[in-house]
């Protein structure tokens, strides 16, 4: 599996994710070398299909030209309400982990296992307001739960404060059992509140309009990422 500095006990903490969701796709591969040579080391790809969510992205086609313009770490987020029926094609297209939401499934510890079947890295998201208990029992068998802070659909939305809690306790909950998931943010993360998202114990911070939306994509990154450096303990 790819990634291995994401992860486990040794992972980096403070990571920017930059979301394509956001990019100006007539100028894709060029925002994407902008943001890589800021210094990220991995993008976000948010896939929504109409039905999950209201709003339609992308599919593999979009991400295997992604993969060919870009050895960065491919974080595919699947906001679908068939995760497990696409992602072999996702894998294929050069994902390099695959995120289901837990609001689709009843029991999510062999969703988990069959995603990381696939040779690739496996996480877990929850909208706002579905709460921690949802995803406990599957932990031990995801690399990474992604905990939205705005409801999925579309970018630019504001941060929901009170996703806060939830980052402390997932954070509580992995030193507690000596688990290595990685805790992802989306929704809403600028400079303003990077720094307290990874103080709070958030490892990547998904940011979409706050890079993208930005005339100068890499300076924004690299803002977004200073502060939230300064967050680490």
């Amino acid at each position: 599996m790819n990634g291995k500095n994401l992860f486990g006990n040794d992972r980096k903490r403070g990571l920017v994710a930059p979301s394509i969701l956001s990019a100006d796709f007539a100028r894709l591969g060029e925002q994407v070398e902008k943001v890589e040579e800021a210094g990220a080391e991995l993008l976000h790809l948010d896939v929504m299909d109409g039905h999950f969510v209201d709003n339609i992205t992308f599919g593999p086609p979009l991400v295997k030209s992604v993969r060919r313009s870009t050895h960065l770490f491919l974080d595919c987020h699947l906001m679908i309400e068939e995760p497990l029926r696409y992602a072999k094609a996702f894998v294929d297209a050069g994902a390099d982990l695959i995120t289901i939401h837990a609001e689709v499934f009843g029991d999510l510890l062999e969703p988990m296992r069959r995603i990381r079947s696939l040779g690739v890295r496996s996480g877990v998201s929850l909208n706002p307001d579905t709460p921690l208990d949802r995803v406990e029992a599957a932990l031990d068998e995801c690399d990474l739960l992604l905990l939205m802070s705005v409801f999925p659909g579309f970018g630019g939305q504001i941060f929901c404060p009170e996703v806060l809690e939830k980052i402390e306790t997932a954070s509580k909950i992995r030193n507690d059992r000596g688990l290595e998931f990685a805790i992802q943010i989306d929704g809403g993360v600028d400079a303003a509140n990077a720094e307290m998202l990874t103080r709070l114990g958030g490892d990547i911070l998904v940011a979409g309009s706050a890079v993208f939306s930005n005339d100068d994509p890499a300076g924004a990154f690299r803002s977004i990422e200073a502060a939230a450096a300064q967050g680490i303990r």
